[in-house]
């Protein structure tokens, strides 16, 4: 892959990992209250699963370290939420 399309697949991971900020408050201003939608966690797994790809090839350890640890998260939170909801 060139380093043009390397560049281009960096941004569009970016502008995924972004949208879930987006979603997240579109979301919370219709319901009025704070809510992170399902939307928020796929977004995430996405947009990191393309940004540490992008780390990997650029071979920034920071980048790709944080992005690794991100994606962690990301998926436990879809297993709790596959669980069911919390009681408080």
């Amino acid at each position: 892959m060139t380093p043009t399309l390397w560049k281009i697949l960096g941004f569009l991971g970016q502008g995924v990992f972004a949208s879930r900020f987006l979603v997240q408050w579109i979301m919370s201003e219709r319901r009025g209250r704070s809510y992170i939608p399902t939307y928020f966690w796929y977004a995430s797994i996405v947009g990191s699963t393309v940004l540490f790809l992008y780390a990997v090839h650029i071979k920034d350890p920071v980048f790709i370290l944080g992005q690794s640890m991100g994606m962690l998260i990301y998926y436990r939170n879809l297993a709790l939420l596959k669980r069911g909801p919390a009681t408080e």
